[in-house]
């Protein structure tokens, strides 16, 4: 069986019936392999999924594959390269590479002897392409990718509020968001536009860029997966790297790692930071955002994006979510809203009216003076250091999880000095209540399930709160700085466990 030539494949081919009868391989049966063997399948390929679980820890997965006739090798006994022996196609999610230490080990090293036999000149060997990487080879969208250390999906969201804006070019959210895009191919058309959150599980497998890039921020995250500071921050650089020349990255000027960006690759640069702007950039002055001249792109008209008098979009004041840090994500956002030619009073409107998304800052509940606020995607210290600093006192802190390996000597330093009190969970609760105390924190506990952990924080939240004026709020916020896998399935579980007892608290009168 011949490999299929990935650098011919084009989307009008395998609409044609190009896959018709090919033998493609997917490995992983989470979110983008489920979408990658439901895709291939229906453009006329014969489908078969490798994962390393046993069937009864992915009925959910294989309920969403439907009556497809798939064929599923399922469970630790299986050999994951006889699924592809014959394959003329390989397709991964974005977790599954021979790169990543936390790949399965024999998955690992089947993979690298495929990629060892394909450099080595053999055309029998099928090609390897991830979900992220086949949906941007195929896609005929201009498309927006976003990545950083943290606010990416705050930032993709409203980037994609402010695109919807325009009626003229329908909007499209997907990607490390949670929804893979590959089966949105069939539908999309030149007048979309495609937003695209791009982990740094996705960024390695990359070999298409985007129109924009737009990055956040770089620090320090998943050390267990790369390894190294330098690794990790060499995976982030590949989408700056691999930008369309005739697009456009947007970066934050205000992190020193994003602004050394801008001498890579040809395409314009547009920076943004919470000050006066620079020229051709975004920026704020005396309360307002303003551009210095921020130029469209071609697909756009070109010339100089419309605004206000003076540059003004709209006041800093009327944005919705909260916190220094939002403002920055903000200016991303608006920049890309400008880059596309969205006219300025329909930012305004988008911007102005988005409250921000679920598990990130997003405000559950008030009760009795205590507000709950569910941030369980900050994982990583400085999204808890900016939420810490996004409300104000009194403020008690849930956090704790699986450690991800990197350094929280600056998380605990600022939570030390800003939180009333903390409640740790988890594996890391131990540790970072001791380094907690030591730093100075007066009020800690400990707590064994969410529900306790609420419990403590509104306890604590209450005590703040005596002696404060009858409409003085606390905020008990849950960011954790740490990843779930040891107490919930995901994030995204995490969030709706601290709802949902939050929801208990509430029910009970706030008692």
């Amino acid at each position: 069986m011949h490999a299929i030539d990935l650098d011919s494949l084009t989307l009008p081919d395998v609409l044609r019936g190009s896959l018709d009868g090919r033998p493609v391989t997917v490995l992983g049966l989470a979110r983008s392999g489920v979408a990658l063997a439901r895709f291939l399948h229906d453009m006329g390929a014969r489908v078969t999924v490798y994962d390393g679980r046993p069937a009864a820890q992915l009925e959910r997965s294989i309920a969403l594959l439907g009556e497809r006739q798939i064929n599923l090798v399922l469970g630790p006994g299986a050999d994951p390269a006889t699924t592809w022996a014959d394959a003329a196609l390989v397709a991964t999610s974005p977790s599954i590479t021979p790169d990543f230490p936390t790949t399965e080990p024999r998955l690992r090293a089947g993979l690298q002897a495929l990629v060892a036999a394909r450099r080595g000149g053999d055309p029998s060997r099928p090609a390897l392409v991830s979900e992220s990487d086949l949906f941007l080879r195929l896609c005929p969208s201009p498309t927006i990718g976003i990545t950083g250390t943290k606010g990416k999906t705050t930032t993709s969201s409203l980037i994609h509020a402010i695109l919807s804006a325009d009626p003229l070019h329908p909007a499209v959210l997907g990607g490390n968001i949670g929804t893979p895009l590959v089966e949105r191919l069939p539908d999309l058309t030149p007048n979309h536009r495609v937003v695209v959150e791009l982990s740094e599980l996705q960024l390695p497998s990359l070999s298409r860029g985007t129109t924009v890039a737009v990055y956040t921020n770089v620090t320090s995250d998943h050390l267990d997966r790369h390894g190294s500071l330098e690794a990790y921050r060499r995976v982030k650089r590949r989408l700056a790297e691999l930008v369309d020349p005739d697009g456009a990255m947007v970066l934050n000027l205000e992190d020193p790692v994003v602004g050394g960006y801008a001498g890579l690759g040809t395409a314009p640069v547009v920076l943004y930071r919470n000050d006066a702007p620079v020229p051709g950039g975004l920026g704020v002055l005396d309360g307002w955002i303003v551009s210095a001249a921020v130029e469209r792109l071609p697909i756009a008209g070109g010339g100089t994006a419309a605004t206000g008098p003076g540059g003004a979009i709209m006041p800093v004041g009327e944005l919705a979510i909260p916190g220094r840090h939002n403002v920055l994500n903000a200016l991303a956002a608006i920049a890309v809203g400008m880059l596309f030619g969205v006219a300025p009073d329909a930012i305004r409107r988008a911007a102005g009216s988005f409250t921000g998304v679920e598990h990130r800052l997003q405000s559950v509940g008030l009760v009795d003076g205590v507000r709950y606020v569910n941030d369980s995607q900050g994982t990583q210290p400085d999204a808890v250091i900016a939420a810490l600093r996004a409300f104000p006192a009194p403020v008690v802190l849930i956090a704790g999880g699986r450690d991800k390996g990197v350094d929280l000597s600056d998380m605990i330093r600022v939570a030390a000095g800003t939180a009333f009190g903390a409640v740790l969970i988890g594996e890391s609760g131990p540790l970072l209540q001791e380094r907690l105390t030591a730093a100075g924190l007066g009020r800690t506990a400990r707590a064994a399930s969410m529900d306790e952990a609420v419990v403590a924080a509104t306890a604590m939240a209450r005590e703040a709160r005596a002696g404060l004026a009858d409409d003085a709020v606390a905020t008990v916020l849950m960011s954790p700085a740490a990843a779930s896998f040891d107490m919930f399935e995901d994030y995204a579980a995490r969030g709706r466990a601290f709802t949902a007892a939050v929801a208990r608290i509430a029910g009970s009168g706030g008692g």
